[in-house]
């Protein structure tokens, strides 16, 4: 792929279990966007949750892509200037903004269990989405424990309540959510050490010099979050593009559970890449 303009789009896959047809989608509108506008493409392996990531499913993971046809220019396989392409390795660029969100007060300590903020939730929240915050400890003076994230807490993002984010999403138009209503404080890190998803992206986006981020629509709201996070930060948001979700023939969404439609499956039953593609 050549080069010509400073487009930098990704892939971002977890190896948590195969990938299926509706990720190829939305992975090969990243790709078609990065190849339209001449740019790169950076293939980044998001295993920083080790709790449920496998070693065999990366393999596969790079495996089955090369098969379905991507090319990327920077990822873990072929290395690149801004790595290590690999989120396992990245976590000294967590630790360090997380330090900046802590300094500038953005961030507060949280007891808080699942089943705590399940019970005192004040709204309803959809499937693919966390309940909102009810702010049980949003109250407490700044934690006075270890300098470091410790593992008897969260560490959760204040959320300026009543200001609407906004943002033009280049598939869907304008969007915009209401902190405190659409969606309330967040965890940045987690109790086991773990930097969390919203973090995690954000530092790893800017770092590498992502421009634009094509993704599912199921994250609207989580660019919303990203954007407090980006501001909080001092980093530049790229632009971000959400495709719609496949679903399977009943109409639910395609999860990793859905075996007969992942690319390996796939693959193993003869069918051909484009054939797949044809209609997208």
């Amino acid at each position: 792929m050549t080069l010509t303009h400073n487009y930098r789009g990704r892939l971002a896959p977890s190896p948590t279990g195969y990938l299926h047809l509706g990720h190829a989608r939305t992975f090969w509108t990243a790709q078609e966007r990065a190849r339209a506008a001449g740019g790169a493409l950076v293939l980044r392996n998001d295993d920083i949750d080790a709790r449920r990531f496998k070693l065999e499913f990366v393999a596969a993971m790079i495996e089955d892509l090369h098969w379905f046809g991507f090319a990327w220019n920077e990822g873990p396989d072929c290395g690149g200037p801004r790595g290590p392409y690999n989120q396992s390795e990245r976590t000294s660029f967590y630790r360090t903004a997380l330090d900046q969100l802590r300094a500038g007060g953005f961030i507060y300590s949280c007891t808080c269990s699942r089943k705590d903020i399940a019970a005192a939730a004040r709204a309803p929240h959809a499937e693919d989405d966390e309940a909102i915050y009810p702010g049980t400890c949003r109250s407490k003076s700044p934690s006075t424990l270890n300098a470091q994230p410790s593992t008897r807490f969260n560490w959760r993002f204040r959320v300026p309540d009543g200001e609407t984010i906004s943002f033009h999403d280049q598939h869907l138009g304008p969007r915009q959510y209401v902190a405190g209503r659409d969606f309330g404080d967040f965890v940045v890190w987690r109790r086991d050490d773990v930097p969390a998803y919203q973090l995690s992206v954000v530092v790893d986006d800017a770092a590498m010099q992502i421009t634009e981020v094509v993704r599912g629509e199921d994250l609207l709201k989580s660019t919303a979050r990203q954007l407090l996070l980006y501001r909080a930060l001092g980093l530049p948001p790229p632009k971000f593009f959400h495709c719609p979700l496949m679903t399977d023939a009943a109409g639910v969404r395609l999860a990793k559970r859905h075996d007969a439609l992942s690319l390996r499956q796939l693959r193993a039953r003869g069918a051909a890449p484009a054939d797949l593609r044809r209609g997208w």
